[in-house]
């Protein structure tokens, strides 16, 4: 198998789509392309996904904005006759063709550039990482302590905040995971436990972050709370109703995140 070039390896952190004069997109520019090869509306608006009435629309509004008519018909059965395009019609595809070479070397060449500075790549790899969690926080290892089957790994967010992960040591080798790799912390929002004074009473979880309540969205059975952190992350916990009335939790008091470190999934940047 051929080896893939470094161009074709670099990421999409930057798109764009070739749009003319408003509706002369891509699609549009499809439909001439497919009416060209085919000579049907009908054959082309099933080649680029479109009914023929939409295909239709399409036509219709092109030659209005167009100053020279792009499509000539000439009528000959239920669905149409023949259809042409003029040649003010080829001309502008053969213009769109050209302009959409030169866009998608420029989006390429922009790619290239991000790709090659590390610091694009610490800021944007992060936005693109899609999990099921809905909490993600991201940070450094600090500290791995090993035992004989599992490991505890201690994280320090971007805010100072430390945070432990207990991980098998099978996962700890997988991940190569060593003192200063950046990674991504995941944790399930029924995993946090939310208290508002854990001075004054002892708790098993090994992870302890303070915050403030900046969104409470209640239901008649659960409510979902968001903690705000001093670091600027947020924290999202599923609590019953019931805990936020005990508790008498509302907006902009002081509260604690609590999570066991067995709850805490990690991801490799």
């Amino acid at each position: 198998m051929p080896k893939k070039s470094k161009k074709q390896l670099t990421a999409s952190w930057f798109e764009g789509e070739l749009r003319l004069v408003g509706s002369l997109d891509s699609r549009m520019i499809g439909l001439l392309k497919a009416i060209d090869q085919s000579g049907s509306i009908n054959q082309a608006a099933k080649q680029v996904g479109l009914s023929y009435k939409g295909a239709w629309q399409m036509i219709e509004r092109a030659n209005n904005l167009a100053p020279k008519v792009l499509i000539s018909t000439a009528t000959g059965g239920a669905k149409g006759g023949g259809t042409n395009l003029t040649t003010a019609g080829r001309s502008l595809l053969q213009l769109f063709t050209r302009i959409d070479q030169q866009h998608k070397q420029f989006l390429l060449e922009v790619n290239q550039a991000l790709a090659d500075d590390p610091v694009t790549q610490m800021l944007l790899k992060r936005l693109v990482i899609k999990t099921s969690a809905t909490n993600q926080l991201f940070g450094s290892i600090i500290e791995i302590d090993q035992g004989t089957v599992n490991a505890e790994v201690v994280v320090k967010l971007k805010g100072g905040e430390l945070v432990a992960a207990a991980i098998s040591l099978s996962e700890l080798k997988q991940l190569d995971l060593n003192i200063g790799s950046d990674i991504v912390l995941l944790i399930n929002d029924p995993e946090i436990i939310i208290a508002t004074d854990p001075d004054n009473y002892s708790f098993s979880a090994r992870n302890c972050l303070r915050g403030k309540v900046v969104r409470l969205q209640e239901d008649e059975v659960d409510a979902e709370v968001v903690i705000h952190l001093p670091s600027g992350d947020s924290l999202v916990a599923i609590i019953s109703q019931v805990s936020v009335e005990e508790m008498g939790l509302k907006l902009g008091i002081s509260a604690h995140a609590l999570f066991k470190s067995n709850a805490v999934m990690i991801g490799v940047i």
